[in-house]
């Protein structure tokens, strides 16, 4: 068995904290002493941005060395990881040109597996303990590429009137994904930018708490201007101001996430 974990943060809603999520728990495995390749789906390149200054993000993307071109080549992902600062964490970037990816991927043979043929080489070797990917708020065929090619699917949904929209069309996309990637599972659902003193946030659990065979993480991630002055900075929460609220609870995500793709706890 591959001891390769490859697991997609993925919501068709934006400003579920997707991509904060994503780099925050890739950093905290690392923490762990895990080998971990991000690998950035999005165009908009959040993640990407979340380890690189800008400038350098906006050079791999209109060079050669970033996601697009690899796919758009069906190419061996392993020749384009890009090394952070932080030793053992890798990123392969992503690139505006992304959103013709959809078109793209139409004419190409067993197209929902694209993705898939591209990190054989990487999961075959198995240099990483872990794959994390960020997924672009949209359900097609680029998402499906995405969840085809993972073990683990994890929501990220926020606490907001308007946070759970969406999410019965998120899970009808996994179950069809699920039916081309039998081995695809449904980690959990992590509830993010949270104010416990506001009702939504109430309502949002509750109606969670009332879906069946769904595991919602005992983790929830609390506003905090910390994770903005992180990003603003190019770096996770946890390696910006590890003391803060945010970088603590995301410490503790990661390791309820860690336990589950381990098989040390049941979700």
């Amino acid at each position: 068995m591959n001891k390769t974990k490859i697991i997609c943060f993925a919501n068709n809603k934006g400003g579920s904290g997707k991509s904060t999520t994503c780099s925050n728990v890739a950093y905290g495995l690392h923490l762990l002493g895990k080998k971990v390749l991000l690998v950035d789906g999005d165009m908009q390149a959040n993640l990407s941005l979340a380890f690189l200054p800008e400038e350098r993000v906006l050079a791999l993307a209109e060079g050669e060395n970033n996601l697009y071109a690899a796919v758009q080549k069906e190419a061996d992902l392993a020749g384009y990881c890009v090394p952070t600062e932080y030793e053992g964490l890798d990123l392969i970037p992503a690139s505006p040109l992304m959103s013709s990816l959809e078109y793209e991927l139409y004419p190409k043979r067993d197209r929902e597996f694209v993705l898939s043929r591209c990190l054989a080489g990487v999961r075959r070797e198995g240099d990483y303990d872990y794959i994390l990917m960020d997924a672009p708020p949209a359900l097609g065929g680029w998402a499906m590429n995405l969840l085809t090619a993972s073990d683990y699917l994890v929501i990220p949904v926020e606490a907001s009137p308007w946070g759970l929209f969406g999410l019965a069309n998120m899970f009808d996309f996994y179950r069809k994904a699920c039916e081309k990637n039998p081995l695809l599972s449904l980690m959990g659902i992590v509830v993010t930018k949270v104010d416990v003193r506001k009702n939504y946030y109430r309502q949002t659990m509750e109606t969670l708490g009332e879906l069946r065979d769904v595991h919602v993480f005992q983790t929830c991630i609390r506003m905090d201007s910390s994770v903005e002055w992180s990003q603003d900075n190019s770096k996770p929460v946890m390696a910006y101001k590890k003391s803060s609220r945010s970088a603590k609870e995301y410490m503790s995500l990661t390791e309820e996430v860690e336990e589950i793709a381990s098989g040390k706890k049941q979700h």
